[in-house]
């Protein structure tokens, strides 16, 4: 099965991984991008108009996208698409000429040793939900994103419309995303991440806190990390400039 994927504009080649619940329309939303790269939408098994995988397994997430990736390009992974690009270089460092991570983690859920993350609890609570109301849990993952954020009502708003845009989710891809996210831990492997990595970290993020930024060194590599104040869980919507900034910097 091979995944819904695009490659649009001209420069450097960019492949972009979005979050869980949404698609590959969310990146239009930032048309700056395509002046200066490349860009290459891949949507996320279940998620648009790819469609679900049979295995909810991290490694074979990571090798559908690798199938139609680029065969070398920087990534750009944000919150769930930045947990798939994690693995795609760990199983293929060659192909990834540096790693971008927007509001991600190696480790989504809080565990005894890892405060910087969210309670198991909440996504278990998301996972309860999605039978019942899914479009409701869709919209209550997305207020959660912009709570306490500056600009939070426009982030809401511009996420809405990205939603719009293209097929929703079906509940097997969100199942299986929300089951990656409770269940993967790369936290032992990123000392093994061969390809220059930076992350870039919202202030008030409540689904990845920027207290992350602290823990990142004992993880081993050589990651460089931002948190840009004021930003939620998507930064590069509510603060698109600084964000471009970040992305253009080497």
């Amino acid at each position: 099965m091979r995944l819904w994927h695009v490659t649009e504009g001209g420069g450097p080649p960019l492949l972009l991984l979005h979050g869980w619940g949404l698609h590959a329309g969310v990146w239009e939303l930032l048309p700056a991008l395509y002046e200066r790269f490349a860009i290459t939408r891949i949507e996320l098994p279940g998620h648009g108009e790819s469609a679900p995988l049979a295995s909810a397994r991290l490694a074979d997430w990571a090798e559908a996208v690798l199938a139609v990736a680029p065969p070398r390009a920087h990534w750009l992974g944000w919150s769930l698409g930045g947990l798939v690009a994690q693995q795609a270089a760990l199983l293929a460092p060659e192909r990834i000429e540096r790693l971008s991570l927007v509001a991600s983690t190696p480790r989504f859920v809080q565990d005894a040793d890892w405060a910087c993350a969210m309670p198991r609890a909440t996504f278990e609570q998301f996972a309860a939900a999605l039978g019942d109301d899914m479009p409701g849990t869709l919209r209550r993952f997305l207020a959660l994103q912009v709570r306490g954020t500056e600009h939070a009502r426009d982030t809401l708003r511009t996420l809405d419309a990205a939603l719009a845009r293209r097929p929703a989710a079906v509940p097997a891809g969100l199942e299986a995303g929300l089951a990656l996210l409770l269940e993967s831990d790369l936290r032992a492997d990123w000392a093994r991440l061969s390809v220059p990595l930076r992350l870039l970290l919202g202030q008030r993020d409540t689904l990845v806190p920027a207290g992350l930024a602290g823990a990142v060194p004992a993880l081993g590599g050589d990651a460089s990390v931002r948190v840009l104040a004021g930003a939620g869980h998507a930064p590069f919507l509510s603060h698109p400039a600084a964000f471009l900034e970040w992305l253009a910097d080497d």
